[in-house]
């Protein structure tokens, strides 16, 4: 998805539909007020929605008086984000002309973190016309960067096909791939002619990503064989394999090669620096992306140092535990590299066994269902399913992440696992991952947002990653709560190497961004601090050098629900009802951190 949705991981919310706030009963605001506040979040929608046809696509509203953006993309030109930083201009002058202070309750929470967002973007398109403006990425093509990637991705797993009407829209949006592919090459290089070039490894991996795409004929490539596959189902006749097939060997293949030639171009002034200190402004900019990720004020002083004390608490907590399995010699890195070696928890590596992977995670997801109504009062409606995660885009790619289903529905959620090496997936690592991905994490967490009617529909859709990696690292101890590990005593290690993983990520996002640490000194610390493999520590390195600031999301977002909930315990006393204080979290949306703090307060959480 573009930037332009407004709903980038570092919370991008600007936008609400003119629905009844059935959430946030205590308000008492002026209903005019409300009204003017509600009105210009509608046109805020609207208008994101109009401007990003892969939104619409995602939220299952390319149809009706919106089918033409069935058969488009987003426009990826420098001239567009420059359109981006004007509307944003107009959205924060139009909401400061209502007057907060006759707001209430949940109105006031929305016109907070809605201005939040405004601001927060605003702050890096001021000073850092680079990447995707307005947030933490400063690199238009990288391992993770690119709509050679995305784009792909996008058609065969979320562009719906019912009628031959929607099979043509499928090839115009291949036509318009190539468009896209070209805007961002030229975006590349103007960024390069300011100064803002990716770490060389970056460079390499995406090159390797680009060449093993472009070697793929046509007829082979996933979108051929995708449309193939979706009007066949649906019996469309015709030749639509064939005509993916001329367009990913022209059009786009020559889109391709010009972008790789950029990229091959810029290779010998590319440096092994890993941190963004090295960019124009780079600091400044580490600063904006490290509170664009933690919503929060926090320096990467501070940060780093959290990282370093919760790596030591967690390290003596696992060391315990290994003990209690009577793993005693070695570091705790040694001895979980020790455990994820043994083969009786390791699937092979072949196509059946990562089938049965996958076959075991929806058992996971049954398992923890059946307790969910124990802890909380509102479940998802929508389902989730498991997916894995596409083979030509694997190699760069994360080891796990969630896709939000449509508005109503019709695609359910889906929890990627990246199959490229099952070794390293251990099955006692796998559990706490379904838990953190679907339930109670992500699916849980983004379905009720969605689901949620009582909220403005761009507070439906919208996201702050502190918020929603913080809810789902937080689930992943709600689990344990659960008793789910209760006969799994390996798979508590995997829940104690998941939440030592996310705070390592405090250490060497804010080592490598702000100390200067190398990506050879933090891939050894992963290595050497959580024993992971080698090739895993080095995908998640190389991540955060091409998103500065993401990372820190999690364990700063936990730490805040943790806190809010041990507050409500206080405060409440016999009161405090957990399920209660879920759903006070989730149905009110998601919200920066210390916007999140007021929502409990309004509720009478918290004093």
């Amino acid at each position: 998805m573009d930037r332009r949705q407004l709903l980038t991981g570092a919370g991008a919310v600007l936008g609400a539909a003119a629905l009844p706030l059935k959430v946030g009963a205590e308000s008492a605001s002026d209903p005019a007020t409300v009204k003017a506040l509600n009105d210009l979040f509608d046109g805020i929608f609207n208008e994101a929605v109009d401007n990003s046809p892969t939104l619409a696509t995602s939220l299952g509203l390319d149809k009706g008086d919106r089918a033409a953006l069935k058969y488009k993309l987003g426009d990826a030109s420098e001239a567009e984000e420059v359109r981006d930083v004007a509307r944003n201009d107009k959205y924060i002058k139009s909401l400061k002309a209502i007057d907060r202070s006759k707001l209430s309750g949940m109105d006031r929470i929305n016109y907070d973190t809605v201005l939040w967002s405004g601001e927060n973007q605003k702050s890096g398109y001021d000073k850092f016309k680079f990447g995707s403006w307005g947030s933490g990425q400063p690199y238009v093509l990288s391992q993770l960067t690119g709509s050679y990637r995305s784009v792909p991705d996008f058609l065969n797993n979320q562009h719906t096909i019912e009628t031959k009407a929607d099979a043509e829209a499928f090839l115009s949006r291949m036509d318009g791939f190539a468009t896209v592919i070209a805007q961002e090459t030229e975006r590349f290089k103007s960024d390069v002619a300011k100064g803002v070039i990716p770490p060389d490894f970056a460079l390499d991996r995406a090159l390797g990503q680009m060449e093993a795409i472009r070697a793929i004929k046509g007829a082979d490539s996933s979108m051929a064989k995708a449309l193939a596959t979706k009007t066949q189902s649906k019996g469309i006749a015709g030749d639509w394999a064939g005509e993916a097939a001329k367009r990913v060997d022209g059009a786009i293949a020559k889109a391709l090669d010009a972008q790789m030639a950029a990229v091959k171009a810029v290779r010998p002034k590319a440096v092994h620096d890993a941190g963004v200190w090295r960019l124009p402004d780079g600091e400044a900019y580490y600063t904006f992306a490290a509170r664009a990720g933690t919503t929060t004020t926090l320096t990467p002083d501070e940060i780093h140092k959290i990282g370093l004390d919760m790596v030591a608490e967690l390290t003596s907590e696992a060391d315990t535990r290994f003990k209690a399995l009577g793993m005693t010699k070695g570091t705790v890195a040694e001895r979980m590299k020790a455990l994820g070696d043994d083969p009786k928890y390791l699937y092979d590596n072949t196509d059946a066994a990562k089938e049965k992977l996958l076959e075991d995670l929806n058992v996971q997801i049954r398992a923890v269902e059946a307790k969910l109504p124990e802890w909380f009062g509102t479940l998802p409606k929508t389902a989730v399913t498991v997916r894995r995660v596409p083979k030509e885009i694997e190699a760069g790619a994360p080891g796990g992440y969630y896709q939000r289903p449509t508005l109503d529905g019709s695609r359910p959620g889906a929890y990627y696992i990246n199959l490229r090496d099952t070794k390293e997936w251990p099955k006692w690592s796998l559990p706490t991952l379904t838990y953190h991905e679907a339930l109670p994490g992500h699916h849980m967490q983004i379905s009720i947002q969605m689901e949620a009617q009582g909220l403005p529909m761009l507070r439906r859709i919208g996201g702050f990653s502190a918020y929603s990696e913080g809810w789902a690292l937080y689930t992943e101890l709600v689990a344990a709560e659960m008793g789910m590990y209760d006969t799994d005593p390996a798979g508590y290690i995997g829940y104690l190497q998941s939440a030592l993983f996310r705070a390592i990520r405090l250490v060497v996002d804010t080592g490598m961004h702000s100390k200067r640490w190398t990506r050879e000194q933090a891939i050894k610390y992963f290595v050497d601090t959580n024993g992971d493999a080698e090739s895993a520590a080095t995908t998640e390195v190389e991540r955060y050098c091409v998103w500065p600031g993401q990372a820190l999301s999690y364990m700063v977002g936990k730490i805040k629900w943790a806190e809010l909930r041990e507050k409500s315990k206080s405060h409440q006393g016999a009161k405090f009802d957990i399920k209660a204080f879920h759903d006070r979290g989730l149905v009110n949306g998601p919200v920066p951190l210390q916007v999140l703090e007021q929502v409990y307060r309004d509720g009478g959480f918290i004093a």
